[in-house]
């Protein structure tokens, strides 16, 4: 893992699961990591409880909500002179029985705000100040379940069913390869991570899932590439993934 040291990450949905390990372990590696989430309060006890080296800002950060991302890009640009790391690890989710052909698009709507425009739109905020970096990073947390590549929750893989969920993450990997492209000669590097199948639900672990420090590592990955690293990928555990 790459010294972070001075280096500044903001991790979107960083109040638990996930989110939280991949804040724990950024700070391991020396970065100042800013801990966000819907409620104020709960990022700033998550923060708290992570120590030194966590920060919060006394603001929601809400990926579906247009107004909240740009107070708190302002809130965030007041606060610190550039930011190296975004890590977009905000989602949400229907239920695993959900089909292509039964959803209930409104409920599929919200998902896709939260994981698609959500992503999209926090990365419009914030790459202004990412550009004040000498080592800028997008990280956009996806899922094999938007792969046609996930031999277990591939899109084919489970039969439609998560649909809403596939669906979007399957648009994260494209939306990072669009912008991946767009900055290749601005030395922005941007790549999207599955973490795997992690226990960050009750009985994850009987569907085989693994510890949430494995799935948290694999995102670090992106988040501590070298300069000359790659952009617009799609990986797992370092590795690349087919979608």
């Amino acid at each position: 893992m790459a010294e972070l040291d001075g280096r500044v990450a903001l991790v979107s949905g960083s109040t638990r699961g996930i989110g939280q390990e991949v804040a724990r372990q950024l700070i391991g590696a020396g970065a100042t990591v800013y801990v966000s989430g819907r409620d104020p309060a709960t990022a700033s006890q998550t923060a708290d409880a992570l120590g030194d080296g966590a920060r919060s800002l006394p603001l929601p950060l809400d990926v579906a909500d247009a107004g909240s991302i740009s107070a708190y890009a302002a809130a965030l640009a007041a606060a610190e002179a550039q930011l190296d790391i975004l890590v977009n690890n905000a989602a949400a989710f229907v239920d695993w029985t959900e089909s292509t052909s039964g959803a209930d698009l409104d409920r599929s709507r919200q998902v896709l705000d939260v994981n698609l425009y959500g992503t999209w739109a926090m990365i419009q905020a914030f790459l202004p100040q990412l550009r004040s970096s000498a080592h800028p990073r997008i990280v956009n947390v996806s899922s094999g379940a938007g792969s046609h590549a996930d031999p277990d929750f591939g899109l084919t893989a489970r039969g439609g069913a998560a649909a809403s969920y596939g669906i979007s993450k399957a648009a994260i990997n494209a939306l990072t390869s669009s912008l991946a492209a767009e900055l290749a000669e601005d030395d922005v590097l941007v790549n999207a991570v599955c973490p795997g199948l992690t226990a960050t639900f009750p009985g994850a672990e009987q569907m085989g899932a693994r510890p949430i420090e494995d799935g948290a590592r694999s995102v670090v990955y992106a988040a501590t590439l070298p300069d000359d690293g790659p952009s617009g990928g799609f990986f797992r555990d370092g590795e690349p993934l087919g979608w």
